[in-house]
């Protein structure tokens, strides 16, 4: 007798994560699409694509279709996620996938409804939509199912979002649409500025994970980044270092802290006592910026955890929701 898949889909602005349930995660992706020019018709995806961005011909356009954590361009996300289910899951099956895909808290119900049918004609029979702070907290393992305050911080790449739950509802929550992507576009500004170097997004997201820090080390990290002179419009390379890239991340990351505190002064009093016993959870790729947690702490008074796999928390949440629908029904309106 044959199964119906069961997938979960961490649909983010700079990666694609596919966990199957019973097998876990089986694809990573970056969300980027190689399209020709003229026909429209999609050349690569995923880090076939990314491996062309800023090295391609006039005749190829390399872009994301997702933006802010939501669809920008409709065909073009429906037609990766049906390349990257095929991946997943093959493309011979005699049943089409249930399919749990994320959202962003509080994206409108245009958002929602697109996510949904991109997902359904990329091959899905049924599709599920899970706010991403909820299959954060999930795939992290806290006991959001018990009645008491658990606070999830998700730093995406497109998009972050702080969220209290509670018996598997979101009690409050703020979200900002920036994330990583925003935080690479700040380095390569401030390259620009401090040593007239124009910096491709590639490799200002390569100096952030290299040598990146959200506060200053006591001993500075130092890379070579090369691009483009200003001045002169020859390439050129110069040496930076963590407090660099620390001092170009200050406003990104000051309205990370601003949307965290909004969370906690709106949180119920007897919930922000459980935050304060058992502190708050970080997850997605942009939490792992090295002393983050410490500076959030700091800025908080709330000791604050990075998760276990926090790239993938989404994803492996989105899977486990499939066993949690009954549950999840009671507190989100729409699935």
């Amino acid at each position: 007798m044959a199964v119906v898949e069961e997938l979960g889909i961490d649909l983010g602005t700079v990666n694609v994560l596919v966990y199957v349930r019973g097998r876990g995660i089986v694809l990573q992706e970056p969300s980027v699409v190689a399209q020709e020019t003229e026909t429209g018709e999609v050349v690569a995806v995923g880090e076939e694509a990314r491996a062309m961005m800023g090295r391609a011909p006039e005749t190829i356009v390399v872009r994301r279709p997702l933006r802010a954590g939501v669809i920008a361009d409709y065909r073009v996300t429906q037609r990766m996620l049906f390349h990257f289910i095929n991946r997943a899951i093959g493309k011979v099956r005699l049943l089409k996938p249930h399919v749990c895909v994320t959202v962003p808290f509080g994206a409108t119900q245009v958002e929602r409804r697109a996510v949904k049918e991109a997902a359904l004609e990329a091959g899905a029979s049924r599709a599920y939509l899970i706010p991403e702070p909820l299959a954060g907290a999930i795939g992290a393992g806290l006991p959001i199912h018990t009645p008491g305050g658990h606070m999830i911080v998700d730093l995406g790449g497109g998009a972050s979002q702080a969220a209290v739950l509670s018996v598997y509802g979101v009690v409050t929550s703020a979200a900002i649409r920036d994330g990583g992507v925003r935080m690479d576009e700040a380095i390569a500004s401030y390259i620009r500025r401090k040593y007239n170097l124009m910096l491709g997004q590639p490799s200002a997201e390569e100096a952030k994970i290299r040598i990146g820090a959200a506060m200053p080390q006591e001993e500075p990290l130092r890379m070579e980044v090369q691009g483009r002179d200003q001045v002169s419009g020859l390439p050129r390379s110069v040496e930076i270092n963590t407090d660099d890239i620390v001092e170009a991340l200050e406003e990104p990351i000051a309205l990370v802290i601003n949307m965290v505190r909004s969370v906690l002064e709106r949180t119920p009093p007897e919930l922000a006592s459980d935050i304060i016993d058992r502190g708050m959870t970080m997850i997605g790729g942009s939490s792992l910026l090295r002393n983050l947690d410490q500076l959030l702490t700091q800025e908080t008074g709330v000791p604050v955890y990075v998760a276990d796999a926090p790239m993938a928390c989404v994803a492996v949440g989105a899977g486990k929701s499939h066993a949690l629908l009954p549950y999840l029904r009671r507190t989100l309106r729409e699935l």
